[in-house]
């Protein structure tokens, strides 16, 4: 209560006395936020445990896609030469011999030199370009006409051609030169460079040199094709090309195999998912030093929830998969087993062995028939199971251990405006007391200072 003070100097009384009381009764509003924090601390480790169990089943989620195990790689015998990438939906695994004859180029002409690039002026008129969407002029203003303002207003233009200045040491004199070149390679991209009409300029321009375009000359296995371009699409199925350099004579092999490691990779990161939440409940069920320096189990060790989830995993591990077209029918087939820590181990070299022998079969084993069947779609079913919102154990735990702690929250709240209340309450009670107290001590003090006075005066008399 505000403006209310208690100062004990009457009653005797400690000046904090409330404080003191409302203290006390502060005690079970401690135990029961004590209480609230450890049911806290306890649906994180839930919630933490449910999502490694979720990161199981997305680390799935690409095996059952059509390019599970279907992933490929190239190999290029020279990469300075050609080099290129694979689609895994569309390609063919194989060896193929590519001679790169010649580099696709575009259209391209380049000016006589110039002292600068910025001070000497073209003078006024046009440039004509002859391209395959019929003739193009660009008109060039007498205001800035210098070879970087003729490349400006070039591009501006936008013609089909792109234009730049470059400096040509081979004359020291003149070294600044107008490149302009075509946006396009191949033979049907053809641009040629007839006319510039340029008047009143500091001196003539003209085009020194010019090279046609041209479509790109390979030879794949034997038989020469062309192509307009040096990034090459389906010439091999599911590859895509990338001509780096003319190399004629010189057959190139190139390998398209099964990208083993990728393939691999994806079982590691499944095992390691496994293994993310197996040793989530192996650490709850081990000893672990407390606060007050003595061991105890975690704070779900021992939990039925945590056997309840261990034995759903193990057990499709396991188990044999039953109704797969596999001869494989358990994982450890594949170099996935449990090793002594009670954690999965992963051989790669096992697995790429049975892999490479078997690939049908090891993808059968997998997806089954994406419904019933299949390693994946057991393991999904078991998890799915355990996170089920209505019945699964994780789902239950957690809602059982929320409404808890909600219910624990309603008991502090109002708990919390008992105290408020009584607090007031006793406020009031003891300032009304202080406030008695101080007016006997007045009045006390007036009746005996009545008693002394009437003593003096018989004394006097």
């Amino acid at each position: 209560m505000t403006g209310v003070r208690i100062t004990g100097m009457a009653s005797g009384l400690p000046p904090n006395i409330v404080d003191q009381l409302v203290e006390a009764e502060r005690i079970p509003l401690k135990q029961l936020e004590g209480k609230k924090v450890k049911q806290e601390d306890v649906l994180k480790l839930i919630t933490d445990l449910d999502g490694k169990v979720s990161e199981i089943t997305k680390s799935l989620g690409e095996l059952l896609s059509t390019r599970g195990f279907t992933d490929t790689k190239l190999i290029s015998g020279d990469p300075n030469v050609v080099e290129g990438s694979v689609d895994p939906n569309a390609s063919v695994t194989g060896d193929y011999s590519i001679e790169v004859l010649q580099l696709a180029q575009k259209a391209g002409a380049i000016s006589n030199g110039f002292p600068d690039k910025n001070e000497t002026q073209m003078g006024v008129g046009y440039i004509k370009f002859d391209t395959a969407d019929g003739a193009k002029e660009v008109y060039i203003n007498g205001e800035s006409s210098t070879l970087e303002g003729v490349a400006a207003q070039i591009n501006k233009a936008n013609v089909g051609v792109r234009a730049s200045v470059i400096e040509d040491r081979k004359d020291k004199g003149s070294p600044y030169r107008l490149l302009v070149t075509g946006l396009n390679t191949g033979d049907e991209k053809q641009i040629s460079f007839p006319h510039i009409y340029l008047l009143d300029g500091d001196q003539d321009m003209y085009f020194d040199q010019s090279r046609p375009s041209q479509n790109a000359k390979v030879k794949l296995d034997g038989f020469e094709v062309e192509v307009p371009e040096n990034q090459v699409n389906d010439l091999i199925p599911g590859v895509s090309l990338n001509l780096k350099a003319a190399a004629p004579g010189r057959e190139i092999r190139i390998n398209v195999k099964e990208n083993l490691e990728a393939i691999g990779g994806k079982i590691k990161t499944f095992v390691d998912a496994y293994n993310g939440a197996l040793g989530f409940i192996q650490g709850q069920s081990k000893l672990q030093k407390g606060q007050n320096g003595k061991e105890s189990l975690g704070p779900l060790g021992g939990d039925s929830l945590m056997r309840n989830v261990e034995s759903a995993l193990r057990r499709v591990i396991i188990n044999p998969q039953m109704g797969v077209q596999s001869p494989i029918t358990r994982v450890n087939d594949l170099g996935i087993e449990f090793n002594r820590n009670g954690t999965l181990n992963f051989s790669q070299e096992k697995f790429n062995k049975v892999l490479n022998s078997n690939p049908v079969g090891v993808a059968n084993f997998f997806r089954g028939d994406g419904f019933q069947t299949g390693f994946i779609t057991t393991l999904k079913r078991e998890i799915s199971n355990l996170q089920n919102a209505q019945f699964g154990p994780l789902a239950n735990r957690k809602k059982g251990i929320q409404s808890r702690i909600d219910r624990v929250n309603d008991q502090i709240e109002r708990k919390e405006k008992q105290i408020e209340k009584k607090q007031e309450f006793l406020t009031k009670k003891f300032a009304d007391l202080e406030s008695k107290m101080s007016r006997l001590q007045g009045q006390g003090a007036a009746v005996a200072g009545l008693g002394a006075l009437n003593s003096g005066g018989k004394n006097g008399g």
